[in-house]
């Protein structure tokens, strides 16, 4: 009697989730996820997505898959074509009352290029972008850095659009949120010549308000780091204003400028910490306007530019796409754009400035 409960229990639960499935699988596609009611109120959901690129590339910038604040200038011209799935990714939440935990991976491994080759198998390895666990208003893990609004990343082809202009960093933290406001203490690091890593032992501190609406959102952010060098501490003070705001329809803009003594949280690397045991400051411009050509036809046009003072780095990416959604979530796209670094010699010294145009096809599958 007690086995066959024991079945029949099994068998009745199994059939929620089915159905849950079910009744998710065809209206859960816009928000581009799928979840599984269990027993007590409890959920778990599964998104992500499958993305093919194939990249062009023409110019003495290295070859990368994707552009970042980064890079080589080389002293001759290069041409380059490769078809990679690396930003390919898949997420799981899972929903206990007023807990909620979340795990992210992708498979660029090294952070670039996957830490596969092209020789064999043309393997990646996986990587972890994302790991929290949040009580109520607290979250505790590695996320997005507060510092950023992650509603103003570009929509693009090439890996988050210009992220040489891009607040854009995922590290551990301790956050804590009431409504528009989120301040958080995160992972400290310093990053550049004359710069002591893993000596770090005060939390970078951060703060930011979002101003939001049915028009989009508009946040204003600080943080205050500690920054260790080979000659003692320094204190760096950067800010950052970004958005995204409804426009014509169902266009919008979207916008980043952060400025100060931001380093490593800006730039992807474009911008280091401090340059011979000094404090570097930046400025940093991004600006993107989407526009819908039809329901399911749209494209955005791009630009973002960093420049620091110490450093004397001038690096900057534009670019313009356009997307065709074949179903709701299986959509193709194409875009052009340029990569520039200018002040920036090659290893040689013979070359300084780089600059490489780019095309990129992609196709996308959300999951």
């Amino acid at each position: 009697m007690l086995k066959n409960s024991i079945v029949k229990k099994s068998k009745f639960n199994v059939k929620k989730i089915v159905l849950a499935t079910s009744l998710l699988a065809i209206t859960s596609a816009a928000n581009a996820s799928y979840t599984l009611e269990l027993d007590d109120g409890d959920s778990l959901t599964f998104g992500g997505y499958i993305k093919i690129d194939a990249r062009y590339m023409d110019g003495n910038i290295a070859a990368n898959d994707y552009f970042y604040g980064g890079g080589t200038v080389l002293d001759s011209d290069i041409n380059n074509f490769g078809i990679a799935a690396n930003e390919t990714r898949f997420n799981t939440k899972y929903t206990h009352g007023d807990v909620t935990g979340f795990i992210e991976v992708d498979f660029y491994g090294d952070g670039v290029s996957g830490g596969g080759n092209q020789i064999i198998s043309n393997s990646s390895n996986l990587r972890l972008r994302q790991a929290y666990i949040q009580y109520k208003d607290i979250l505790v893990g590695q996320a997005w850095t507060t510092f950023q609004n992650t509603s103003a990343i570009v929509e693009a082809a090439d890996f988050a659009g210009p992220l040489v202009a891009t607040a854009f960093i995922r590290q551990g933290q301790i956050r804590y949120t009431n409504g528009g406001l989120q301040l958080s203490i995160e992972n400290p690091e310093t990053y550049g010549t004359g710069g002591v890593t893993g000596d770090d032992s005060v939390p970078d501190f951060i703060g930011k308000y979002t101003f939001s609406g049915d028009w989009g959102n508009v946040s204003v952010s600080g943080l205050v780091r500690q920054l260790q060098t080979t000659t003692g501490t320094e204190t760096g003070v950067g800010f950052g204003v970004a958005g995204r705001v409804k426009t014509f329809g169902k266009d919008d803009i979207r916008f980043q400028i952060n400025a100060g003594n931001v380093g490593r949280y800006v730039g992807v690397t474009a911008i280091t910490d401090v340059v011979n045991g000094e404090v570097e400051d930046s400025t940093s411009i991004m600006v993107a306007y989407r526009h819908f050509w039809n329901e399911t036809l749209r494209s955005t046009i791009f630009y973002g530019g960093t420049t620091t003072d110490l450093s004397d780095r001038d690096r900057s990416q534009v670019g313009v796409n356009l997307f065709q959604n074949i179903t709701k979530q299986l959509s193709v796209g194409v875009e052009v754009g340029n990569f520039d670094m200018a002040n920036t010699a090659s290893a040689s010294g013979n070359t300084v400035g780089g600059s490489s145009n780019y095309i990129q096809f992609s196709t996308k599958f959300v999951l």
